[in-house]
């Protein structure tokens, strides 16, 4: 068989993810990468610790993140990201700054985090003012509110799970009914955390049933870490990545009038099942301060 006509392969792009030792959604991932960018995971060692601010600061110490890259320089890839919310957001703005720095100087590469591209993608669609929903517990969800509060941005809401484990079995239905409990009267936008947790799929119908930019820690997680290596990440019908999407919202970069609500539902199931009674577990919701009392607390 003559194979000579085929030519290729086609030349890849390498992209370096760093993410914690117990992520899970390797797949989702994948899902916002074009096809002429190979993505090359490593992980961090185990520690036998929940997902706690304590667990956020063990798996970023910089020699953790350093050694991770190391594994990763053979082959290679134009830049390197770290994948991981809390642990990107755990010592604040400089603290992110600082892992970007320890990861960059192996290389020497360019390198970003999860928690700098939620920065970023905020600035970029031109919201000050955000929801945010988590699988986390209080007190780590009390430091991404602290996070974004250094950064210039108004928390107007939030919402989470109080979970400390196994948070990638977190149903889509879940997610959309923390997301509906969680966003107050204010926000300009609606970011969802943590890297094991799946909103890909979810994110369009969220978009059109909120009529806000709906971020979410892959997404942005992508979005910064391919164009660092000068590529758009790929995605359907979502506000960070396609200006389209914006049009209707009144955001930076909207180009053309397109309702939300046109975009075809996702097949989500309805508001009739509580988060918690899917989950089988506790969960609170908090308004910011001048709001009033929260009007579920499950």
């Amino acid at each position: 068989m003559d194979i000579t006509f085929l030519g290729g392969p086609v030349p890849q792009r390498g992209l370096g993810v760093v993410a914690p030792f117990d992520f899970a959604l390797d797949r989702e991932l994948w899902r916002w990468v074009p096809d002429d960018v190979c993505l090359h995971l490593t992980r961090t060692p185990f520690v036998p610790v929940e997902v706690t601010p304590d667990m956020a600061r063990i798996i970023s110490e910089h020699e953790t993140l350093r050694m991770a890259v190391r594994t990763l320089t053979a082959i290679r890839p134009g830049a390197v990201t770290y994948a991981c919310t809390s642990g990107s957001f755990i010592s604040g703005l400089l603290g992110e700054r600082a892992m970007c720095a320890a990861m960059g100087d192996v290389g020497p590469l360019p390198a970003t985090t999860t928690s700098g591209g939620l920065i970023d993608a905020l600035s970029e669609i031109g919201v000050r003012k955000v929801a945010v929903i988590t699988p986390y517990t209080k007190s780590l969800t009390d430091a991404l509110e602290d996070f974004l509060a250094e950064a210039g941005m108004t928390v107007t809401g939030r919402s989470y799970l109080g979970l400390t484990r196994e948070i990638w079995r977190v149903p889509y239905q879940g997610v959309a009914e923390m997301a509906r409990s969680g966003v107050a009267e204010g926000a300009d936008a609606l970011f969802i955390s943590c890297t094991n947790l799946p909103t890909y799929d979810v994110i369009p119908q969220l978009e059109a049933e909120l009529r806000i930019p709906v971020l979410s820690a892959n997404q942005v997680t992508m979005w910064t870490a391919l164009r660092s290596i000068g590529v758009s990440a790929v995605g359907p019908y979502q506000a960070l990545l396609d200006p389209v999407a914006r049009a209707g919202m009144g955001l930076a970069g909207a180009r053309c009038e397109v309702a939300p609500a046109d975009f075809p539902a996702l097949g989500l199931p309805g508001r009739e099942v509580p988060a918690a009674e899917a989950l089988g577990r506790s969960r609170s919701v908090e308004p910011r301060q001048g709001q009033g009392p929260p009007t579920q607390a499950w």
